[in-house]
């Protein structure tokens, strides 16, 4: 089997996958050389020194590690420092492969190439492919300052409490802008957490900031129209994409593709006090991503079946006419990552496939 093709296999058994198409072909071939090729399909999601990679490879330990090195420069692997030795372990697509190269906001012909096979890849499967079957992988997480006072109670829906709870935050341009470039929105407001932010900034895709700062990218997110997404899962933050309708991989899975589990909507729907409603249509013409709010007898009409309440038109509104109210059906948020990828995996078929993989 080809060396690139394995190595597709082997991403497509991650919950986010790697669907079969000519462009991911090229795309692999862009970034992984032949010999990084064949040291990542022996590697694991699950970070590993580089003796025990360097065993599975049949490599000497230095000729692997200096693959290692070039993958994780170059964004398509990850590294790890774990009791004072670097581990590596291998990046899904999304987030990772495909975000990580972008974010140093080049674009050289490379990139450009990258761009375009990007582009024709979410059309030929990976939109589809990374959407749920029905359990989505992101999920909206609605404007703070539009969520009612008594609702808060699920902190998990509390994008400002994401940010004051994590003890490493990384800024990065956002790669789906950067690739994309089909508008003019603010790109410096992709937020990662954790280990993933520390190699970021380690690596040079992005920079570390404080909370303060992390806080002051939600108010420019908010105030250009983008929506807050993040993991779906109840336990901790990850991630935080600030996304458009017209670039992002997230949204568009509803916007382009018309993906019913393309992502979880938040717990909340938009709706009108009608009688509030000064009929200035901002809400409808410029604040709602996915076109669910329209003018009739001017005055805002919501369609609470395509809302995915991320709250733009009600922090927007200039008279307080739109407001959120919790949706009669649930979203159901997995506890934790972990479940929520276990779901995944059972729901796609991969779960055999993963858990060889990360036992090896």
């Amino acid at each position: 089997m080809d060396i690139y093709e394995s190595l597709r296999q082997v991403l497509d058994a991650h919950p986010s996958t790697a669907p079969p198409a000519h462009s991911i072909d090229e795309i692999l071939k862009i970034l992984f050389t032949p010999q990084e090729a064949v040291v990542a399909v022996r590697m694991s999601y699950k970070v590993k020194p580089v003796v025990a990679i360097a065993q599975k490879v049949g490599l000497s330990e230095d000729e692997t590690k200096k693959h290692l090195e070039a993958m994780a420069d170059k964004g398509i692997i990850i590294s790890r420092k774990k009791e004072g030795e670097m581990h590596y372990g291998l990046l899904p697509l999304i987030p990772g492969v495909f975000e990580f190269p972008f974010m140093k906001a080049e674009l050289t012909p490379m990139h450009k190439r990258l761009g375009e096979l990007w582009e024709e890849y979410h059309a030929e499967g990976l939109g589809a492919a990374f959407a749920g079957n029905p359990t989505p992988l992101m999920r909206v997480v609605a404007v703070d300052q539009a969520i009612p006072a008594r609702d808060r109670v699920h902190p998990y829906e509390e994008v400002v409490r994401f940010i004051n709870e994590s003890s490493f935050i990384a800024l990065a341009d956002c790669a789906c802008r950067v690739s994309v470039q089909a508008c003019d929105k603010p790109k410096d407001v992709c937020l990662i957490f954790g280990h993933a932010a520390e190699f970021l900034v380690e690596r040079g895709f992005a920079r570390q900031i404080s909370k303060e700062e992390g806080l002051q990218v939600l108010d420019r997110a908010e105030a250009a129209g983008l929506v807050h997404t993040s993991n779906n899962s109840a336990d901790r933050a990850n991630l935080i994409c600030n996304c458009c309708p017209c670039c992002c991989t997230v949204l568009r899975g509803k916007t382009q593709l018309n993906h019913p589990h393309a992502f979880e909507p938040s717990r909340y729907e938009a709706t009108v006090i009608t009688e509030d409603c000064s009929g200035c249509a901002n809400c409808a013409e410029e604040r709602c991503p996915v076109e669910a709010i329209a003018m009739v007898d001017d005055s805002a009409v919501v369609n609470a079946e395509e809302c995915i309440g991320c709250g733009l038109c009600v922090s927007s509104c200039p008279t307080g006419a739109m407001v959120l109210i919790e949706r009669a059906e649930m979203p159901v948020t997995p506890a934790t990552v972990t479940e929520m990828g276990m779901k995944i995996l059972q729901e796609k078929g991969r779960l055999e496939a993963f858990l060889k993989i990360m036992n090896e």
